[in-house]
């Protein structure tokens, strides 16, 4: 499709829908941040119960990961799921488009423990997983520190565009996710870097560890990273409150990291993720399809 071609100028009709698109989207994030959730959350429920979008890989996911939880229970925590996948939509909205006084209340819990990584005159990786919150509470981070990160730009070349000027524009500096000595030498240089290791491909740097106690393809290469530059790691989620304000929690630099043994670092990094992926379940990307490319000695769980 010509949408999907790089070399398609920008004004070309194949791509006018998504211009549409852009511009009634643009439009709705202009109303009152609380009429903008209601209506992401309105959004969720349509997406889960009537659309019905990737619904098989969320049940299974979550029937995995919590499978000692009533039936019910799991379904009430898919429907908050697409609810608060929802209310992201809109997150990435504001976060691209709108001035730093229209953002939501947020705090920043920890920043000790990122002032005293960078005093060690080190680089430092902000690990973190992928939450539906992460466009919005990246922008909030990144008012308070300035950060790097990964980036792959969607197919779309107008959805680019926009991610570019809201998203990658801001980052200091925007590394494409395939170029792994622009990370090293950003990280040797002493920037912060946005890292989520939690949606892995098959690699050299790779292993079968458990996740949520179910064996999952995971990325070892944090450990790697920070041997070989001397990063400090530094954990880092963000979450939405009840109250609809935001919480981003800095924790301390991982301690005795990294061990030397990359999978015992890895599935360190895992039981991580998995105590504050508790915390706050639904705001989990589960719609991922997080135990795919595990082998020919496990099952595709997501096969109907």
């Amino acid at each position: 499709m010509a949408s999907h071609d790089r070399k398609t100028p920008l004004w070309h009709p194949t791509l006018w829908p998504a211009w549409v698109a852009v511009f009634l989207f643009r439009q709705i994030c202009r109303l009152p941040w609380k009429l903008q959730t209601a209506i992401g959350s309105a959004l969720g429920w349509f997406a889960c119960h009537v659309l019905r979008i990737r619904r098989n890989i969320v049940n299974v996911n979550l029937k995995l990961c919590f499978p000692d939880i009533p039936h019910t229970q799991r379904r009430a925590l898919a429907a908050d799921h697409y609810r608060s996948m929802g209310i992201g939509l809109f997150e990435t909205g504001i976060t691209w488009w709108a001035p730093d006084h229209q953002l939501p209340p947020y705090e920043i819990i920890g920043r000790e423990h990122l002032q005293a990584a960078k005093a060690k005159g080190k680089g430092v990786l902000l690990l973190t997983a992928h939450f539906t919150t992460l466009e919005i509470c990246g922008r909030m981070f990144s008012r308070e520190f300035t950060m790097g990160g990964l980036f792959r730009e969607p197919d779309n070349r107008v959805i680019a565009r926009q991610m570019r000027r809201g998203r990658i524009d801001k980052l200091r500096p925007a590394i494409p996710m395939d170029d792994l000595r622009a990370l090293i030498r950003a990280l040797k240089d002493g920037h912060i870097i946005w890292y989520a290791p939690d949606q892995s491909k098959k690699s050299k740097l790779s292993a079968i560890l458990p996740f949520f106690g179910v064996p999952a393809l995971t990325n070892t290469a944090t450990s790697r990273l920070a041997a070989m530059t001397g990063a400090a790691v530094v954990p880092f989620f963000g979450i939405r409150k009840t109250d609809g304000t935001y919480q981003l929690n800095i924790l301390p630099e991982l301690e005795n990291f990294p061990s030397g043994d990359d999978r015992a670092d890895a599935t360190r990094i895992n039981a991580l993720m998995e105590e504050h992926i508790r915390k706050s379940p639904d705001q989990y990307f589960w719609v991922h399809r997080r135990f795919k490319r595990r082998g020919d000695e496990f099952p595709n769980v997501y096969r109907r």
